[in-house]
């Protein structure tokens, strides 16, 4: 993937290069991504994400004005779902470039082309070209987030869109709302273990609700944003089960919980007794401006 996606509800990303600070203000150590896309759950992610949020998404695509003839980049696509959608909306007169530093679960020839590319270290590709540039869940994970909008940007024609998704961990930290009763309670201390893993590899949980300004200090204009909460439902208990079955050994290893709480935790999933909710995801896009800007 070009980098990664967010909270305990991304797809598999990049491995930032170096230490950056954590929420509490410490030095957070450098580490291996923690939801890579090397492993089966990884897929099981991609297939909830894209339940989950997949209409949201389109909705937006629609409202910017993708369809026939678009050139569109995917950035750090993960899975195929959105890929897919961009090309059936772009149709054979239009180009869908789907990205990723490990693009192993895409799938070239399927109405749109694969490239590995890093959007923080590689240049973009044919640049000055895209409709628009889309990326989900990626960038609260990379190490250089102004770099990677400035190279999201730069891909951009005069009057293209950049649509950046991004979840907010920090602004609703609970696995479930209502906390009532034990289970519940043991779930909001597991996601609070991870949004601790996560911020330990240099995550920003607070990424989500900066994008407006982000995008406006790329030289976007026309910027606005939108946020998506689901709450409760099968695609939540899904991703959660897939997310802890993906960190049960950094989790064990941290010393953050234990066999006994993570086996119960799933056991409660899988009986549907609780209502589990993700993070809001923030969508926010900005276009880039005709004319050259005013000295």
């Amino acid at each position: 993937m070009t980098s990664s996606p967010s909270s305990p509800y991304a797809g598999g990303r990049p491995d930032p290069a170096d230490g950056t600070t954590a929420p509490d203000g410490e030095s957070a150590p450098t580490g291996k991504y923690l939801l890579d896309n090397a492993r089966a759950e990884a897929g099981e992610r991609f297939v909830w994400l894209a339940e989950l949020f997949d209409g949201v998404t389109r909705g937006h695509f629609a409202r910017l004005g993708v369809g026939a003839g678009s050139r569109c980049w995917e950035v750090g696509a993960g899975g195929t779902s959105i890929p897919e959608a961009l090309a059936a909306a772009v149709g054979p007169s239009g180009h869908v470039l789907a990205t990723d530093i490990d693009p192993s679960w895409l799938k070239a020839g399927d109405g749109y082309e694969v490239r590995r590319h890093d959007v923080v270290a590689d240049p973009p590709p044919e640049p000055g070209t895209f409709d628009l540039v889309h990326a989900r869940l990626v960038l609260v994970h990379v190490p250089d987030r102004a770099r990677a909008l400035a190279t999201m940007a730069a891909a951009l024609r005069p009057g293209g869109w950049l649509l950046v998704e991004d979840a907010d961990t920090a602004l609703q930290p609970l696995a479930c709302l209502d906390d009532s009763g034990p289970a519940q309670q043991r779930a909001n201390r597991l996601r609070d273990a991870i949004r601790q893993l996560l911020a330990g590899r240099g995550a920003d949980l607070r990424f989500g609700r900066t994008l407006p300004r982000a995008l406006r200090d790329a030289g976007l204009v026309d910027v606005a944003a939108a946020g998506s909460f689901p709450v409760g439902g099968l695609a939540c208990d899904r991703l959660e089960a897939s997310t802890i079955r993906h960190v049960r050994d950094e989790l064990l290893a941290s010393g953050l919980t234990d066999d006994a709480e993570l086996d119960a935790h799933l056991a409660a999933i899988d009986a549907g007794q609780l209502d589990l909710t993700l993070a809001p995801l923030i969508s926010a896009w900005g276009r880039r401006p005709t004319e050259p800007p005013l000295d």
